[in-house]
């Protein structure tokens, strides 16, 4: 991340297009605003576009506008995103997903700078810097001819890689922590915090929604501790964040795989001291069979 830092800087000073490439959920808008607000254009308008987000039709009165009457609905003129972007920065979310035909079009604006809006004759000149984002392999669609390779080699002058929460799991412990203030803050609740073993759990995760879906994981931890220590049986960590330590068979969460066994014990003598050490209960809590329970009691030696 510190390299990712290092890049947002330089190419903050440039004005060429800048492509961001991250999996759904790392932070990719986070970065294109970080771009713009360190960038000369920081006190003109940071516009969004979100490709993935509208029909072929609509996108394109989205982004170059529309006169009155040019389309059923278009009742008013309305200036479009590259209009409202002028001077400043316009960000294109999710570009791998737009229509080929559309991307015609935006590569031809990209190429004079000149737009026309939907139903309209008149050439609109624009000074907008272009940042673009994807979690597409756009290469892979170049090749099956859904993306054109004229428009990619436009956008990607400049490239920020954003890896995955999986590929810099040192910073799990520090991202929960700011969101749980963040949390503390906007609830009052000064008392919330996360246990040893929830953290242990949140940094052993894959998180294939990264950011976004450890966010969602904690707020909802959070609700349910009641604004007080997060405990392991607060987080509802989904199948696949889980990864590896569940079983893709049954969904059930099997403790060794991927978390260490300091964790896996404490995890075990805490759901045995939860149920009064009965067994039964204990297995229940875990979602084990309670002969795999006891032998895991038999491992780690563990006694009331």
């Amino acid at each position: 991340m510190l390299q990712v830092f290092k890049t947002i800087g330089r190419v903050a000073a440039a004005q060429e297009p800048v492509l961001v490439i991250g999996e759904s959920g790392t932070g990719k808008e986070l970065v294109a605003n970080a771009i713009h607000r360190s960038s000369s254009r920081s006190d003109k308008p940071f516009v969004k576009v979100n490709s993935a987000a509208l029909s072929s039709t609509l996108l394109e009165s989205e982004m170059f506008g529309h006169e009155r009457g040019s389309f059923t609905g278009a009742i008013t003129q309305r200036a479009g995103r590259f209009e409202q972007a002028n001077g400043g920065t316009l960000f294109l979310d999710e570009i791998g997903d737009m229509d080929i035909d559309l991307q015609v079009k935006l590569l031809r604006v990209l190429q004079t700078g000149q737009i026309e809006r939907v139903g309209g004759e008149r050439t609109i000149q624009t000074d907008v810097r272009i940042i673009s984002a994807t979690n597409r392999d756009l290469e892979a669609k170049i090749a099956v001819g859904r993306f054109r390779e004229d428009l990619f080699y436009r956008l990607n002058v400049l490239t920020v890689n954003l890896p995955p929460l999986r590929e810099r799991r040192d910073d799990i412990p520090l991202l929960a922590e700011h969101v749980l203030r963040r949390l503390a803050r906007k609830y009052g609740w000064p008392q919330l915090a996360l246990s040893h073993d929830a953290a242990a759990l949140l940094s052993a995760s894959n998180w294939p929604g990264n950011v976004r879906e450890l966010q969602n994981v904690l707020a909802r931890a959070a609700i349910l501790s009641r604004g007080r220590n997060i405990q392991l049986s607060d987080l509802q960590v989904g199948t696949a964040s889980a990864g590896a330590g569940r079983d893709p068979r049954s969904g059930r969460f099997i403790l060794a795989p991927g978390i260490l066994a300091e964790t896996e014990r404490r995890v075990i003598a805490q759901a045995l001291e939860q149920a009064g050490w009965n067994r039964t209960r204990a297995a229940h809590l875990l979602e084990l069979g309670r002969r795999q329970l006891f032998d895991k009691i038999q491992q780690y030696g563990l006694h009331q």
